[in-house]
């Protein structure tokens, strides 16, 4: 260890400052809200969305889930478990299928997944921000930043967030605008409680050319996209899905991709990472099943494969 003095010490310290104070103002500036600006090299980890099962939890909505078959019923505590047992660092817990709100299952939810090893990667609600201003977008924006407060409590860093449908009478254009102006005040919320919210193609916004517009307008630094390789509705997914990465805060995997208004085909997953890897992404990929297959059957074979495209 070097012998500092309390001499050099101060003359070091003089030196940092002096440097400090000839930087460029910019270095100072806040983070660009996006593209993220990420160093080093691209980081997968690994997690898998509750959705996957959603006929398999007893509540959806609050309310119950009249789909779920019989003897196969489970809860957000055993899907943390089986997340571990499928060697998932992370687990994503939509927020659809919560036996309680309360403050108390919440931060059960989160010693559990503590003492299982398995990080909360995020949430996802269900919410609508394309609405004319009024009292029904007031509540979605409360009820928005009711999660964030909860994705606090939990410990999770990001949560799944919609721009939504608007009412036949509501143009698409002003729409937007209530969209915009709906996530910036969630997003001042939710940055001071140090919470991601991602903005998932999904809905009004299925592509690329939507999407990022959108994110880029609302201007800050805790919001990005929520890219889900299923949602898009182009001539070329993956084409989407590439230009959205850079602006990706969380990430889900379906197995299937659009094609056309109402057909589907297998997604190429492998491909799916490879423009992840090509765009430098580090954080959750989390498959979100949604396929035909029975989920017990296919999920584990498709985490697997996932585990062996990341690691590669």
């Amino acid at each position: 260890m070097s012998n500092v003095t309390r001499r050099n010490f101060f003359k070091l310290s003089a030196a940092g400052l002096a440097a400090t104070a000839a930087a460029p103002l910019a270095t100072w500036a806040a983070p660009a809200p996006s593209p993220f600006q990420r160093t080093g090299q691209p980081r997968l980890r690994l997690s898998l969305a509750a959705y996957s099962f959603r006929e398999n939890f007893p509540m959806m909505r609050g309310k119950a889930n009249t789909k779920m078959p019989a003897g196969k019923g489970t809860d957000m505590f055993k899907f943390i478990d089986y997340c571990a047992a499928q060697g998932c660092e992370g687990a994503e817990i939509t927020s659809y299928f919560f036996d309680s709100e309360s403050d108390e299952y919440m931060t059960k939810l989160k010693r559990h997944a503590f003492l299982r090893g398995v990080a909360i990667s995020g949430t996802a609600i269900g919410n609508n921000f394309s609405l004319p201003k009024g009292a029904k977008l007031d509540e979605e924006i409360a009820t928005t930043k009711k999660w964030i407060d909860r994705a606090v409590l939990m410990g999770a860093p990001h949560i799944r967030v919609f721009a939504g449908n608007a009412p036949k009478d509501f143009p698409r254009a002003e729409a937007d605008k209530m969209v915009i102006k709906s996530l910036e005040e969630c997003c001042d919320y939710a940055g001071k409680r140090g919470i991601f919210l991602g903005l998932e193609n999904h809905d009004s916004i299925g592509s690329a050319d939507t999407l990022i517009p959108m994110v880029k307008a609302v201007n800050s630094p805790w919001l990005g996209i929520n890219l889900d390789s299923g949602n898009f509705r182009t001539a070329d997914p993956y084409k989407d899905f590439a230009a959205c990465v850079p602006y990706a805060v969380n990430v889900q995997y379906k197995v299937e991709i659009h094609d056309g208004p109402k057909a589907s085909k297998p997604a190429d997953l492998a491909r799916f990472t490879q423009l992840l890897r090509d765009g430098g992404y580090q954080g959750w990929v989390a498959l979100e099943y949604e396929a035909k297959e029975d989920s017990a059957v296919a999920v584990p074979r498709i985490l697997k494969q996932m585990k062996s495209l990341m690691a590669g």
